[in-house]
């Protein structure tokens, strides 16, 4: 068996996917509908809307498969991931990467596959809609057309999702997507008896650089700051953008020593940022952090205003020490 390589851009991908927040949600008629109409249209008992984690293959859609995910290093789609076109095994016992592959050799005992590589934006492949056999097949030109018309239904739909949790400027999760990840994980740290954190960022003198440059390199300092978030903080780490120039990161099981240090080495990626931008302005922010031990949780929206109240008494002082 020949594992799938992981893509050279899978950090990327792997963000986009998380901010999706389309991971282990329940089945959606506009995806059964689509795998229902390609297993007949195909005459195939198995099609799936299958997206590739980090170690895994989930399902979102089934069709003629009762389980919900597999090992990523098993997966077919993880091969169509790297593929840009749709991707055929015609008979895998037949192909060195799969005759022993355990879901050839065991169930479902695949003897077919053909999946096409559902993409957020180019180059970011999520995952695949693809369709199984359990005997070998001919697809025809005909064949990957009528795929390709069905995974781009699919993409269509996993783009209305992203125009609801994502913003696409900054391409962190959007207000509401921050809002539904922050609270799954707040019920997860309160179960788990986990402490957590808020940083509120908001940066200063932004009205200046939209009145004295254009909003166009307003946007591009969002860009730039939201880029560094990513960068510096941790995959388990939920970014967003609250609106305007004003971010959030929450912190899940993290004590107060490691929050601080990964704030002053945002403030030094920051840094380092405006030197190599060497632009007319600076991107500068202030911050506020709250820490909430797991007995001391409260509503999102009071703790977002706790750090809020940090940031503008960070903010108020230090304006006041500059005069």
């Amino acid at each position: 068996m020949q594992p799938p390589r992981k893509p050279i851009n899978e950090a990327e991908r792997l963000h986009a996917l998380k901010a999706l927040q389309i991971l282990d949600t329940s089945n959606e008629e506009r995806f059964d509908r689509i795998t229902r109409m390609a297993a007949q249209m195909f005459d195939v008992p198995i099609a799936l809307v299958s997206l590739v984690d980090a170690d895994r293959q989930w399902f979102k859609s089934t069709q003629g498969l009762d389980i919900t995910e597999l090992p990523r290093e098993f997966s077919f789609c993880g091969h169509t991931i790297n593929q840009e076109d749709v991707y055929v095994v015609p008979d895998t016992l037949d192909d060195i990467r799969f005759f022993d592959n355990p879901l050839v050799v065991g169930a479902p005992y695949v003897r077919f596959y053909a999946g096409y590589s559902l993409k957020l934006r180019p180059g970011i492949n999520l995952g695949t809609l693809c369709i199984v056999d359990m005997k070998p097949r001919v697809f025809s030109k005909e064949d990957k057309q009528l795929l390709r018309d069905f995974g781009a239904m699919i993409e269509q739909e996993i783009k209305s999702i992203q125009w609801a949790t994502f913003d696409d400027l900054t391409e962190v999760s959007s207000r509401r997507g921050f809002f539904s990840l922050a609270e799954h994980a707040k019920k997860l740290c309160m179960r788990k008896h986990l402490p957590m954190a808020l940083i509120l960022f908001d940066l200063d003198k932004f009205k200046l650089i939209n009145d004295l440059y254009g909003h166009h390199e307003g946007d591009f300092a969002l860009i730039k700051f939201a880029e560094t978030m990513r960068k510096t903080f941790r995959d388990s780490d939920i970014i967003g953008r609250l609106g305007g120039d004003e971010f959030i990161v929450m912190f899940l099981d993290t004590d107060k020593a490691e929050i601080e240090l990964l704030l002053t080495r945002f403030q030094v990626a920051i840094n380092t940022m405006n030197t190599f931008l060497n632009k007319p302005y600076k991107i500068e922010f202030s911050a506020g952090m709250r820490f909430f031990a797991s007995d001391m949780i409260k509503p999102l929206d009071e703790m977002i205003e706790d750090a809020d109240t940090a940031m503008y008494q960070k903010k108020y002082l230090r304006q006041h020490q500059q005069v």
